[in-house]
């Protein structure tokens, strides 16, 4: 699915990704966890191709293909889905509209035709259920006047929607009360199959509670320092950040 060697990134000159190695299989759930400013959100940015920041070094297959080599439009239609830690408003853009169009892009990268009215209204009715989102929500314009639950929420919505490949939640369980990190969370678990993988990205145990890994790494200065099982994130939740910073040094 995924493979990553020594990459190095840098943004403004300053390099933050210090030789990543990272594979990825279908059907597994990869879990990042590290300390503020340790390079998390990065690599999701650089997977998703954000343009601030520059690959020095290293390479990113993704699907047998050179991911560097694709565009942020590419990637996306090929499978690769980035929920934000901060979803952005987007006033007087419907929800219907805006989904209707990303899943028809993705369509017609993939060779398909557009889905008809009352197909895509199914598959909304479909996957709404799933994730157990209000349709008051999927009635208004992306994310606008929405809470930050909501939002991640409509997040996930989204991510049922377009049926990613690789799913790259950076955070998703930030500013989440406990109800609304048990609903997203259940989302992410419902949507899980063989063929598809997915990349939390997160500080803290909590949310691993609801969505257990496969495999946990540690990222610390801009480098996977320990991976290990589901239980990796367990002794971090005891032991803190400092225990990985004392045995880097």
């Amino acid at each position: 699915m995924l493979k990553i060697k020594n990459l190095h990134a840098s943004i403004n000159g300053k390099e933050i990704l210090k030789g990543i190695n990272l594979e990825i299989k279908p059907g597994e759930v990869h879990a990042i966890m590290g300390p503020n400013g340790s390079g998390k959100s990065t690599l999701a940015a650089v997977l998703a191709g954000r343009e601030i920041f520059e690959v020095t070094k290293g390479e990113i297959i993704y699907m047998g293909k050179n991911l560097l080599e694709m565009s942020v439009e590419e990637r996306a239609a090929a499978g690769i889905f980035l929920g934000f830690q901060y979803p952005i408003e987007i006033p007087g853009v419907s929800m219907v509209n805006f989904i209707k169009t990303a899943v028809n892009e993705q369509r017609k990268f993939k060779g398909l035709e557009p889905l008809a009215a009352s197909e895509f209204l199914k598959l909304m009715r479909e996957k709404k259920e799933i994730v157990e989102i209000d349709s008051k929500l999927t009635n208004r314009s992306v994310n606008e006047g929405f809470s930050g639950g909501e939002k991640k929420k409509n997040e996930i919505f989204q991510m049922a929607m377009l049926e990613p490949k690789l799913a790259i939640l950076d955070e998703t369980d930030s500013g989440l009360d406990i109800d609304a990190l048990r609903v997203v969370a259940n989302g992410v678990n419902k949507l899980k199959t063989k063929e598809n993988s997915t990349i939390v990205i997160t500080h803290y145990q909590r949310l691993l509670d609801y969505i257990v890994p496969d495999i946990v790494h540690v990222l610390y200065n801009g480098k996977i320092v320990k991976t290990s099982g589901k239980e990796l994130a367990l002794e971090l939740e005891e032991k803190g950040y400092d225990w990985i910073k004392n045995q880097t040094n």
